[in-house]
């Protein structure tokens, strides 16, 4: 098929094709005659039509576009191209010698190249027209039949017809949009009739490729070279990929997606031609955007940077059913693919980031003590990444169903709930997990237990640990994650913690009492009485510079206290000080009323301690602890 330009004077000849694709005609003399006058007649009657628009006749307009023009005379102008075609295929198959045949043809070429020029026209002069948002909010416009080709009818409304045609319910800037995809389609399905086909996907494909490359541009994707990724630093690698994710959505659902909806709808009249129109518009541009995640997820692995890989492969898997209805066919197969790679590669390297967290807690050496028994940093940071992981179960699951745990999970499985559901049977290796990493914490944690001399603070250190995971997991998403279950077996094995502290640090208290109810001499109340003072004081002066951050357990634990050594000391103390009421220097010998005793516990475990210089003379100033429900003395 010879090629032309409507920027060249000089013009191919059209040579129609084969002559049985023209509607046959009855052979009969009369008839053929009779026939043979109605096609010159219609080529007649092109000619007027088609030279009025021919610059190198005296009859052109000095109207630039003819579309713009009038709408009347452009569907006019279409009808003619289409009735001088057919009027060509039943020349060709009488007389290829004809005169009216060489006019014909002569007529084609200056038609050709006046819709080559509206079709030029039309593409580089509506781009607010043909953007992509328009376009991608008209998913239906090449099926639906209120958007039917109206050039192509032999309806002559006008176009305001055209316009309520397009529906009432879309805006005016869709009517536009709509009127001139109209127009496009019309132009290219009378091109690519008539043989010129490629003139007219040369154009388009120049125009609306320039158009895609920009908006990528604007949105700030640029060309990715491997190679660059290893000079960049983290911070600005982050700022790209949130940039990417933004972009990516934008260009997939309304840039790609407005495209592959123009292009269909243009080009609906052939398959090879659409398909092949936004391979070469499209196909480039898009796998360039998707090699992006590729890149990131080559770079050096570790689970700090674990969040930002998320952040990618959400994004991708949010936008996979429209990259698979936008790049179906297989002329842009490669884009799909280079999605599916990049979502792999995402999957590999979030895993190994995972892994690396894993093997962080396990050879955490931090060898410092947490004063008091507090919290440590490991616990906090752990847990507060772990709950942020939580956030991205959708994420996880997938990578969690293609890694599962190389290790017998039946122990991890009796701690988190019984799947009963499609959905939760889902998520049951994300909670089996998630439990494996508290656990690999809490066994970390054990260890740096064992650091401690004391062991009432090696138990107030695993206690105080174990309510801060145990208030992670209550108040994030993990709760959902690991159930109720859960929470119940470890909130019962923080209950043997503090009982086992309060055992170790308070026994000596405790005992220092009699055990029963009995009757002493006066000397051996004293005796009882120096018993108990000195092991409160030893025992209150070391628990002093303990701490429990958490109000909650901070208060449970001073209750349980009280409640265990307040009453019998209550009881002892109204019993027997009677007895001693004869003797000098009493108040030294019975340093603590009941009440002291309350005031003294309410100030535990806020981490300031007491000196055995200091006086235990005065009662503490808080007053608080009576409404923690002690008895009062």
């Amino acid at each position: 098929m010879a090629k032309f330009s409507f920027f060249s004077s000089s013009s191919p000849k059209y040579i129609p094709s084969s002559p049985s694709s023209f509607t046959s005609f009855p052979a009969s003399p009369l008839n053929q005659n009779f026939t043979q006058a109605m096609m010159e007649e219609t080529v007649e009657t092109a000619e007027s039509v088609i030279r009025k628009w021919d610059p190198n006749t005296p009859s052109f307009t000095k109207i630039v576009s003819l579309f713009n023009h009038s709408r009347k005379e452009a569907k006019e102008f279409i009808r003619c191209v289409r009735d001088l075609r057919r009027a060509m295929h039943f020349l060709v198959s009488q007389d290829s010698q004809s005169p009216k045949l060489a006019l014909a043809q002569n007529l084609m070429q200056i038609a050709m190249a006046r819709l080559e020029k509206e079709f030029f026209q039309i593409l580089s002069s509506n781009r607010d027209k043909l953007d992509p948002e328009s376009v991608s909010g008209q998913s239906s416009i090449s099926s639906n039949s209120e958007f039917e080709d109206v050039m192509g009818s032999d309806d002559d409304d006008e176009s305001d017809n055209e316009m309520r045609k397009a529906g009432e319910s879309i805006t005016q800037v869709e009517k536009a949009s709509v009127v001139v995809m109209s127009d496009l389609k019309a132009i290219a399905e009378s091109m690519i009739s008539c043989g010129y086909g490629k003139e007219c996907v040369k154009i388009y494909k120049r125009i609306r490729k320039s158009i895609v490359d920009g908006g990528l541009s604007l949105l700030g994707i640029e060309i990715y070279k491997g190679s660059r990724f290893h000079r960049i630093d983290w911070v600005t690698l982050e700022h790209m990929i949130k940039n990417w994710i933004k972009a990516a959505k934008i260009g997939i659902a309304t840039l790609f997606r407005g495209e592959k909806l123009l292009c269909d709808h243009v080009f609906s009249a052939s398959n090879s031609t659409r398909e092949s129109c936004f391979y070469e518009i499209a196909n480039e541009a898009a796998i360039n955007l998707f090699k992006f995640p590729e890149f990131v997820a080559k770079e050096k692995k570790s689970h700090e940077r674990i969040f930002p890989l998320m952040d990618l492969q959400a994004a991708i898997s949010d936008l996979w059913q429209d990259i698979e209805m936008i790049f179906y066919c297989d002329a842009v197969a490669g884009v799909k693919s280079q999605a599916l790679t990049s979502l792999q590669k995402l999957k590999v390297s979030i895993h190994s980031a995972l892994t690396d967290f894993e093997s962080t807690i396990q050879k955490d050496t931090t060898k410092a003590l947490t004063p008091g028994g507090g919290i440590h940093k490991l616990t906090r940071s752990t847990m507060n990444f772990i709950s942020s992981l939580s956030k991205y179960s959708g994420v996880l699951s997938e990578i969690f169903a293609d890694h599962p745990l190389p290790r017998n999970t039946r122990l991890l499985e009796s701690y988190v709930r019984t799947p009963i559901s499609e959905d939760e049977q889902h998520n049951h290796a994300l909670s089996v997990h998630f439990a494996w990493l508290i656990l690999v914490l809490l066994c970390k944690l054990d260890t740096k237990a064992e650091h401690y001399k004391d062991v009432s603070l090696s138990y107030l250190f695993l206690a105080n640990n174990l309510q801060l995971i145990i208030e992670t997991v209550r108040s994030t998403h993990l709760r959902n994650l690991l159930g109720d279950d859960w929470l119940n077996k470890h909130e019962d094995k923080l209950g043997a913690y503090a009982g086992n502290y309060e055992i170790a640090a308070w026994s000596n208290v405790f005992m220092s009492l009699p055990e029963e109810p009995t009757d002493l001499s006066p000397e051996e109340a004293k005796i009882y009485f120096r018993r108990f003072h000195t092991a409160f004081e030893e025992a209150y002066m070391k628990q002093s510079s303990r701490v429990v951050p958490n109000a909650k357990l901070r208060d449970e634990l001073k209750v349980s206290i009280a409640k265990k050594l307040v009453p019998e000391y209550r009881e002892f103390y109204r019993k027997y000080l009677p007895m001693l009421g004869q003797e000098r220097n009493i108040e030294i010998l019975v340093r603590f009323k009941p009440d002291n005793l309350e005031n003294y516990i309410s100030d535990l475990f806020h981490g300031t301690p007491i000196h055995a210089s200091s006086s235990f003379s005065s009662s503490s100033s808080s007053s608080s602890w009576k409404s923690l429900g002690c008895v009062s003395g």
